[in-house]
């Protein structure tokens, strides 16, 4: 028989997030809805009033409670939705404040480019004007995009058809996640298991084989049969970005997005050559991996295998809680204690369901709690994973505890940095607390684990979106074999000879949902790189570093993101953070390679 994941209904509430602090009940979020309307139509009406200070300091005080309102509405919608993709009344809720917000944005988009109308000399006196002092980087970073601002009538069309510009992410993420059905995999025993977005890599954890292989076939032969349709909905979202770049006048899409963080192109660059030149360490982990499973062959579907002793490893989540409270303990009092809260408060939804959204992520509001969803199966990687999510939410509680509603969003760029730090202290946590050669390990392989899957392995994703955005910008197509040959291609590069490179690997590309948000994965690569210079830090400096490290997660997006790093410690404006960091994946590997001797592995 089948492992059937159980229905929403009959979880256990305890262990299901509480999303009263955005509303009670759906009720009440439909109650909240009617008051939308007019609050755009108040900011909707300084259209043609923006032309001095004042009025542009009365309409950001407007547009911002609007926004913080629609925010509100939008998350609420969005975590019910997640909760079971399959449920008409989160995927209704969803689809009517998608559609609000965009019109919304699209009655508000007046405004940057009637302030950018006026000339230079007299918009950098009303930038100096101390009305404005609430809002001054914002209207820096405004004047910065006067070359790329088109006229009110042209950006008011580019709004409203926000809808259809994010249609190719809906289709995609609706495909994936409500609609495509993989068939069951059968484990050694004759055991059969559900295959589903959510419990692929729990299944690729099994120390079961023929599972992994059966796991892995399945998947993949469904995004084959819908690989036409996947890579229409990708082409699309790529053309998007292209075409709104070119429009905008952005050298490229990659521009376009990265100059949103003002973040240099050399960034990027440095991140590929940095990865490139360390290759050889990876090609010796997939070695490693090789020779501790025992395999004559390694293969894709062996990638996340448990290790030798790793296979009986289970947590329960009340371990996991202590786990993670242990590990962040050097981050001191007030921190601790608003985990502990976190925990308590049930900012957090644990356990997969049927037709829950797989993976894990933190969202919530200026307003609400920070909310966490995981799939939690009890592995050490589910473990991390709740460490990692609760970076992501108390940089977001410390955000938003510090700045205004307006400064307390932190930008992409660092969006990684505070869940990989929490990520690290657990594993060096872990590691201090035992000498068991066996043990010992085990962690080191989740260190590199995370090291592949978070630099090697998001380098390549971020390799694969420039290729593909180039050739979408010198105008190839991006049928279904331009884009499995240019991922398989990556594939072999990235993890070498040792790696079987099974021909469905290819089809992977089109179950990253990342893809569909321009240039977003390098920044985990990025942010990882960071964090292991700031992890180190504080496990080596302890005080000064920690006070450094909760100035920046204060600082929302106050400041530019290299110059909040800048201010953690961090200088990405050259390589030296990239190669320091995979310096100490090659330092991690050799004590791992140590111990594999030690033990006649």
């Amino acid at each position: 028989m089948s492992q059937t994941l159980q229905e929403r209904r009959d979880m256990d509430p305890q262990y299901m997030w509480d999303l009263s602090s955005l509303y009670a009940s759906d009720e009440d979020w439909e109650k909240a809805l009617p008051t939308l309307e007019p609050m755009v139509e108040e900011a909707a009406a300084f259209q043609g009033k923006l032309k001095d200070a004042g009025s542009i300091r009365a309409f950001y005080d407007k547009s911002e409670k609007l926004e913080l309102l629609l925010s509100d509405l939008f998350e609420y919608a969005m975590l019910r939705r997640s909760e079971d993709t399959r449920a008409a009344a989160g995927q209704k809720m969803y689809a009517l404040i998608y559609g609000k917000y965009v019109r919304a944005m699209a009655r508000l988009s007046f405004a940057k480019a009637e302030i950018l109308s006026l000339e230079e000399e007299k918009l950098r006196a009303i930038v100096e004007d101390p009305a404005l002092a609430d809002y001054r980087q914002a209207m820096e970073d405004l004047l910065e995009e006067k070359s790329h601002t088109l006229s009110a009538d042209q950006e008011e069309l580019l709004a409203q058809y926000g809808e259809v510009f994010g249609a190719p992410a809906n289709i995609s993420e609706n495909l994936m996640d409500a609609d495509m059905v993989f068939e069951d995999a059968v484990d050694a025993a004759g055991k059969s298991h559900q295959v589903s977005g959510s419990s692929y890599i729990r299944l690729q954890s099994s120390a079961d084989r023929l599972l992994r292989k059966n796991a892995f076939d399945s998947l993949y032969k469904g995004y084959r049969q819908h690989i036409n349709t996947l890579a229409s909905t990708y082409a699309t979202a790529v053309r998007t970005a292209v075409t709104t770049a070119r429009v905008r006048h952005y050298a490229s899409s990659r521009r376009m997005a990265m100059e949103a963080n003002h973040i240099p192109d050399q960034v990027y660059q440095n991140l590929i050559e940095a990865v490139r030149r360390h290759m050889p360490a990876m090609y010796r982990y997939v070695a490693l991996r090789k020779r501790l499973l025992g395999l004559e062959e390694l293969h894709y579907y062996d990638l996340y295998a448990p290790l030798v002793g790793e296979s009986a490893q289970s947590y329960t989540y009340e371990q996991a809680r202590r786990m993670v409270l242990d590990a962040i303990a050097p981050l001191g009092e007030e921190y601790k204690s608003v985990v502990k809260r976190a925990f308590a408060d049930r900012w957090i939804d644990v356990y997969p369901n049927a037709g829950k959204r797989g993976g894990a992520f933190s969202a919530g509001t200026y307003h609400s709690k920070p909310y966490i969803l995981t799939n939690f199966s009890g592995t050490l990687d589910s473990v991390s994973t709740i460490a990692h999510e609760m970076g992501h939410s108390m940089h977001s509680w410390y955000a938003r505890s510090h700045q205004p509603a307006h400064y307390a969003d932190y930008t992409l760029f660092v969006a990684e940095v505070a869940s990989t730090v929490n990520e690290n202290l657990l594993i060096e946590n872990l590691l201090g607390k035992t000498s068991d050669l066996r043990e010992r390990l085990v962690l080191l392989n989740q260190y590199l684990e995370n090291f592949k899957g978070t630099v090697y392995r998001q380098t390549m994703f971020a390799e694969f979106e420039k290729i593909v955005h180039e050739k979408a910008e010198e105008g190839q197509a991006l049928d279904p074999e331009t884009l499995n040959r240019t991922y398989l291609d990556l594939i072999r590069d990235y993890f070498g000879d040792g790696l079987v490179i099974d021909d469905a690997v290819k089809y992977e590309w089109a179950r990253i949902p990342h893809f569909y948000r321009p240039f977003y994965v390098y920044v985990y690569a990025t942010g990882y790189s960071s964090a292991v210079a700031l992890s180190e830090g504080i496990r080596r400096d302890g005080v000064p570093a920690v006070r450094r490290y909760l100035d920046f997660l204060s600082m929302g997006s106050s400041r530019h993101p290299l110059d909040e790093l800048r201010h953690a410690g961090v200088d990405l404006d050259t390589p030296a953070p990239l190669d320091q960091a995979l310096e100490k994946f090659e330092t991690v590997l050799d004590q791992a390679e140590e111990i594999a001797r030690e033990l006649g592995l």
